[in-house]
């Protein structure tokens, strides 16, 4: 699997369907609008394909510029970097794409998984990739790479009981270095607070901690004694300070802190500027309307010379359960040997 900043080819998306569990029609609208601007913002850079539910598809040719693709087939749901295929490439430079298990992260009761579980193989389809089978229960935002053989995961997800029950730390990293070349895996004890809690994931990486370049990790920290993730952060950032990288080096931790508000009408919130995307010369960045999104479009910047970042309103993603990295899953390149 090779890093998020290699070249991409595309970007896979998932229209919100109309059946999903966001119930209002108010909810449903607001996160229509809200995919459609990460996948505009994305277009100038390369190329987005939206799955589409055929019963939706007069609603996302009406929200959706014509240079999305649209491609049809059933959804539950719109987390692509969840029920897609993870793509990786193999020694000859062909496109592989792996297909793990899919069940709702976790079985959640208020899940429904019978479309999603099928997603992965539809788009490998499409994509002309090399299909790539694993029994492990997984998603893409349950794993950052670095191309090197770097994994980063959490043990309340591969781990889960509700996921993999009966397996072992040494099943999970097996699993992953024959799937994705994972030689260097780094296990995180847990996720964010609201992560946990019912309409999240049970502690996706992807909102913790990233890797924009060899032996650098950028790290969501919360600085706020306040919120609970001031603590859980905390013991990520002690935990990745004693791992190391491929090379056995230390590596050079770049702390990205959250946004200064700390709850919604709901919860205490994980915001996170960690859950960006990475594409061909830009970072679609998540911004809050804070007073941190400057600082943290900074910090991008400065992670990932020569690429834009270009800034999207994620609140009404996280408001879901999620953000623009949960709902955007990309495609490398082909590279000819």
């Amino acid at each position: 699997m090779p890093s998020e900043t290699a070249p991409q080819q595309r970007v896979w998306m998932a229209f919100p369907p109309g059946g999903s569990y966001l119930g209002e029609a108010e909810s449903l609208e607001a996160a229509r609008a809200a995919w459609s601007e990460v996948a505009h913002s994305i277009l100038p850079f390369e190329p987005v394909t939206m799955v589409v539910d055929p019963h939706d598809f007069g609603a996302a040719r009406r929200t959706l510029s014509s240079d999305v693709e649209i491609v049809l087939a059933p959804l539950d749901d719109a987390w692509m970097r969840d029920i897609g295929p993870t793509f990786v490439l193999g020694d000859d430079g062909r496109l592989g794409a792996v297909t793990w298990r899919f069940n709702g992260w976790g079985a959640q009761e208020w899940a429904r998984w019978g479309n999603d579980s099928v997603i992965g193989a539809f788009v490998a389809a499409r994509s002309g990739a090399r299909r790539v089978l694993s029994e492990l229960v997984n998603e893409g935002g349950g794993i950052h790479v670095d191309g090197l053989g770097t994994v980063l995961l959490t043990e309340t997800v591969q781990l889960d009981p509700h996921r993999n029950p009966d397996t072992s730390k040494a099943d999970v990293e097996a699993e992953l270095a024959r799937t994705i070349g994972a030689t260097n895996p780094i296990w995180l004890r847990r996720g964010l607070y609201r992560d946990a809690q019912r309409f999240g994931t049970r502690g996706h990486v992807d909102i913790l901690a990233t890797i924009p370049s060899p032996g650098r990790l950028l790290v969501h920290v919360q600085t706020d004694a306040e919120h609970p993730d001031h603590e859980i952060t905390h013991e990520i950032l002690d935990t990745l300070r004693a791992s190391r990288t491929p090379d056995g080096e230390e590596w050079d931790i770049i702390e990205l802190p959250a946004p200064q508000v700390l709850r919604d009408d709901e919860d205490f919130v994980d915001y996170s500027y960690v859950n960006h995307l990475v594409v061909n010369g830009a970072v679609i960045a998540c911004t809050f309307g804070d007073p941190s999104d400057a600082q943290a479009r900074d910090i991008l910047a400065e992670a990932y010379p020569g690429r834009e970042i270009v800034g999207v309103d994620a609140r009404p993603i996280f408001a879901l359960g999620g953000g623009i990295h949960c709902i955007t899953q990309h495609q490398p390149a082909i590279v000819t040997p």
